[in-house]
């Protein structure tokens, strides 16, 4: 029998129950892309220890952030200062729209 004081379910949204806000504290994994290399497969065979791999994008290029496939931003790479001296960090310079896929 139904239940007319339980919310219907969204057809592409939650479950019953479940909030939209349920999902924000899930982590996401985002990848930044400094470069890509293309090596030949000879090249890639003779790498060893201390072999030096050119990047196609320079030291002050931007770098790309993805989700999966998907870029979301882009961004310049910092030294952090202080207690986190010495760890890297993106300042976001570029954000798309992400309002329409996630």
């Amino acid at each position: 029998m139904h239940d007319p004081s339980a919310a219907p379910a969204e057809p592409n949204g939650p479950a019953p129950g479940l909030s939209r806000n349920a999902f924000t504290q899930v982590p996401i994994e985002i990848v930044i892309s400094v470069g890509r290399a293309r090596p030949s497969v000879r090249e890639l065979l003779r790498l060893n220890r201390d072999s030096v791999l050119p990047l196609d994008r320079r030291v002050e290029d931007p770098v790309e952030l993805f989700i999966g496939d998907r870029l979301i931003a882009r961004g310049v790479l910092e030294e952090l200062e202080g207690d986190q001296a010495g760890q890297m960090a993106v300042r976001l310079t570029e954000v798309t729209d992400l309002s329409d896929g996630f």
